[in-house]
């Protein structure tokens, strides 16, 4: 990678103020290079600029990381069994590429990230990644994310589907008192209308993504509380 991308991340996550180890940015660095190169025989992005995968794919998944410690940081410490945050999973829904499933992993070393697809190739690659980058805490599944149970604590997606879509498909995979984050553009209203009554938003947390002139948000949903019959293991 030129110093110029590492330039373009360093000052995006300090944009951020986001805390990252010279590992972490290293590893950042490591898996768009991965990325270009996969991405030439099997298509993961439209994006083919590695600039713009900077900016497009690691500082757009980057700018939900501090909402998703802030609230990884709350599960832990609301919790009231013996539970600490190395037990915490995510699943990544639709994760492509990798995004933002591999930039949580990376991020956040404590969580367990899971990143599903349906395309094998997308799966391999999650793989390769994590055995690349020397992520024990990162897995990718090959399978529709409705054959999956969990329990998760946080199920995740990136312009993946429309939110009820993504609620109905990922339910089974909830465990109790986990929550649903969902990258979107603007304000998806129409979307959040459609939804069923059992489905909650909680809270729409606006995101400033550096270098990038768009709106991005992150819906937080959750069951409603009489809706929620448990996770099976």
């Amino acid at each position: 990678m030129s110093a110029a991308l590492e330039h373009t991340l360093r000052c995006g996550a300090q944009a951020l103020a986001l805390e990252l180890s010279e590992a972490q940015i290293t590893q950042l660095l490591e898996f768009i290079a991965l990325l270009q190169k996969w991405n030439k025989v099997y298509n993961l992005t439209s994006v083919r600029d590695p600039a713009e995968m900077v900016t497009h794919h690691l500082l757009d998944s980057l700018a939900a990381v501090a909402p998703l410690r802030r609230h990884l940081a709350t599960v832990v410490q609301g919790d009231i069994s013996p539970r600490q945050s190395a037990s915490l999973r995510l699943l990544d829904v639709g994760s492509g590429g990798g995004l933002p499933g591999v930039v949580f992993a990376i991020c956040c070393p404590q969580l367990d990230v899971s990143c599903v697809d349906t395309v094998a190739k997308k799966a391999a690659f999650i793989q390769q990644a994590a055995v690349a980058l020397k992520l024990r805490n990162l897995h990718g599944i090959h399978a529709r994310v409705e054959s999956l149970v969990g329990p998760f604590d946080v199920v995740s997606c990136r312009a993946f589907a429309s939110l009820a879509d993504f609620t109905t498909w990922s339910r089974a995979a909830l465990g109790p008192g986990a929550v649903w984050l969902a990258m979107k553009g603007k304000h998806p209203a129409d979307e959040i209308a459609a939804l069923p009554a059992e489905v909650q938003v909680f809270h729409v947390e606006p995101l400033t993504v550096p270098n990038l002139d768009a709106e991005r948000c992150i819906v937080w949903l959750r069951p409603q509380p009489t809706a929620f019959s448990g996770a099976v293991a």
